[in-house]
C-alpha cells in the first residue's frame, strides 16, 4: 500500500491521479454526509427545544406492527430504526471490515498494524477515562460511549483543512474507523446484551452456517443472502443479542469472490467491442440489430461476473447508508431538551467521562499505542505526514457522534444519563473537531511552507 499512496500523492504521474480519483470521491461523499448529518442533527435539537417538542418526541414513538400469524413485531418507530435500519448500518460497516482485510489497509500484517493498534489504544485509553470517573456510580455501564469514531463527520472535517492533506492520512483514518467500528460491535455483543434466549441463538448459528455454505459453494446471487439475512436478524432480535452483530455476520458471509478474473473480463470484452464494431457497417438500426444486441448484452454480463458480490452491494448501500439511514439516525436520535432543569439534574461523573474519553483519552490513546508500535519498528508513519497532523487527526477520531449516541441508547435506560451522554457526545465531538481542524490546519500549512523553503 505504501507503494500505491506514493503514487497517489499530489505532483506524481497522470498514472497516480488516476488511481487516486476513485479514493477522491469517495472521501467527498463522506464528507457531504458529515455535513448532511450535522443539519439533521441542528434541525432535531431545534425541534426538540421549540413548541413543537412534543410532537417531535411522540412521533418516534408511534408503534408500528408488522407480523405474520403468530410472528408479531411491535415496535416504536424508534427501535425500528435502531433495531432495523441500524443494522443495514451494520452490515454496510461489516462489508467494508471484509474488503479491507482482503484487498485493503488491513490486508497484511505490516499495513494493518498501525490501523488496529492505534484504534486499540484509541478505544483503551477513552474507556480507561470513563471509569475512573464512573467507577462504582450509576452511570458505570456507559463505559462503551466514547470509544467511538464518526467516520463521516472525522472526514467532513478532514475535507474542511483542503487537498493539501496526504490521502495516506485519509486512507489511514479510513482503516482506524473500520477497526474502530468492529471494536465497537464487539463491545456491542459481549457488554451490551442482555436476556439471551439460546434457542433463537442455537437456529440464528444453523442460519449463518448455511450462509457460509452458499459462500463455499459459490452462490453469488445477493437475494439467497438477502432472505435469509432477514430470518437472522429476526431470530437475533428474538434472541436478546443486538441486531447490529447480525448485520455485520451476514456482512462476512457475502461471496468477495469473482466470477471471471480480469485476464478473461479483458478478453471479453475487447472480443465483443470487435464484433460490436464489425456489426456497425450494414448500416441496420441498433435497435434491430441483433449481432450488437447480443454483444451488448455479453459485455454487461461480463461486467457483472468481474464484480464481486461484496463490491456490488457496498456500491448499492453507499448512498442509502451515508445519505439516508445515518441522517435518520440522527434525526430521531440527537433530540434532547436543553433547559434549567437539565443543567440542574445532570450527572457530573457521566459527562466529564465522555468528555474527557473523547477529548483527551481518544487522541492520547491512539498517539501512544502508534509511538510504541513505531518505535518497536513493528509499524510506520502514513506516507507524506509529519507527528503535528496524526495528533490533529487523533483528535479528529474524536469526534464520536453516530456510534456514541447508538452505544448510549443501549447503557442507557434512564432519562437523566442518557440526557446527559448526548449532551457530553456533543460537546466533546465538536470540541475534538475543532482541535483537530487547527492542528491539522497549522501543521499542513507549516509543513507546505518547510517544503517550499528547501525547493
Amino acid at each position: 500500500m505504501s507503494k500505491i499512496i506514493e503514487t497517489l500523492n499530489p505532483g506524481d504521474s497522470n498514472l497516480g491521479k488516476k488511481v487516486a480519483e476513485p479514493f477522491e470521491k469517495f472521501f467527498r461523499s463522506e464528507s457531504s454526509s458529515g455535513i448532511l448529518l450535522l443539519l439533521f442533527t441542528i434541525i432535531a435539537m431545534i425541534l426538540a427545544n421549540s413548541t413543537l417538542s412534543s410532537q417531535y418526541f411522540d412521533f418516534w414513538n408511534i408503534k408500528i406492527r408488522i407480523g405474520v400469524g403468530n410472528f408479531e413485531l411491535n415496535k416504536p418507530l424508534i427501535l425500528w430504526i435502531n433495531d432495523g435500519l441500524m443494522a443495514i448500518f451494520f452490515f454496510f460497516v461489516g462489508l467494508e471490515i471484509k474488503r479491507e482485510i482482503r484487498v485493503g489497509e488491513l490486508s497484511t500484517l505490516k499495513e494493518a498494524a498501525l490501523p488496529i493498534g492505534a484504534a486499540i489504544g484509541g478505544m483503551a485509553i477513552p474507556a480507561l477515562v470513563y471509569i475512573i470517573f464512573n467507577l462504582g456510580e450509576p452511570g458505570e455501564s456507559g463505559w462503551g460511549i466514547p470509544m467511538a469514531t464518526d467516520i463521516a463527520f472525522a472526514l467532513g472535517v478532514l475535507a474542511l483543512v483542503g487537498k493539501k492533506i496526504p490521502l495516506s492520512l485519509k486512507i489511514f483514518l479510513t482503516a482506524l474507523a473500520i477497526v474502530d467500528d468492529l471494536g465497537a460491535v464487539l463491545v456491542i455483543a459481549l457488554f451490551y446484551t442482555a436476556n439471551l434466549k439460546l434457542s433463537y441463538i442455537l437456529i440464528a448459528l444453523i442460519i449463518l452456517a448455511v450462509l457460509f455454505l452458499f459462500n463455499r459453494l459459490k452462490i453469488r446471487h445477493p437475494a439467497f443472502y438477502i432472505v435469509l439475512g432477514i430470518v437472522l436478524w429476526f431470530l437475533f432480535l428474538k434472541s436478546g443479542v443486538h441486531t447490529t452483530v447480525a448485520g455485520v455476520l451476514l456482512a462476512m458471509t457475502i461471496p468477495a469472490h469473482t466470477r471471471i478474473d480480469r485476464g478473461n473480463f479483458i478478453r471479453k470484452i475487447k472480443h465483443y467491442i470487435t464484433r460490436f464494431q464489425r456489426a456497425c457497417g450494414n448500416g441496420v438500426s441498433l435497435l434491430t440489430n441483433q449481432e450488437q444486441q447480443e454483444s451488448v448484452q455479453a459485455i454487461e454480463l461480463a461486467c457483472h461476473e468481474v464484480e464481486s458480490p461484496l463490491q456490488r452491494l457496498l456500491h448499492d448501500l453507499h448512498f442509502w447508508v451515508l445519505f439516508i439511514i445515518m441522517p435518520i439516525f440522527a434525526f430521531s436520535n440527537a433530540g434532547m431538551i436543553i433547559n434549567a432543569e437539565l443543567f440542574e439534574t445532570i450527572d457530573l461523573n457521566v459527562f466529564l467521562g465522555i468528555l474527557f474519553g473523547l477529548v483527551i483519552g481518544k487522541p492520547l490513546g491512539i498517539l501512544l499505542f502508534s509511538y510504541l508500535l513505531l518505535k518497536l519498528k513493528i509499524a510506520s508513519l502514513p506516507a507524506f505526514t509529519n507527528w503535528g497532523q496524526f495528533i490533529g487527526l487523533g483528535f479528529l477520531a474524536g469526534i464520536g457522534f453516530t456510534m456514541s449516541l447508538f452505544i448510549n441508547g443501549l447503557a442507557f435506560q434512564i432519562e437523566v444519563l442518557s440526557s446527559t451522554a448526548k449532551l457530553a457526545i456533543l460537546v466533546a465531538s465538536v470540541i475534538a473537531g475543532i482541535a483537530g481542524f487547527l492542528l491539522l490546519n497549522y501543521s499542513t500549512k507549516r509543513k507546505i511552507r518547510k517544503e517550499e523553503s528547501n525547493a
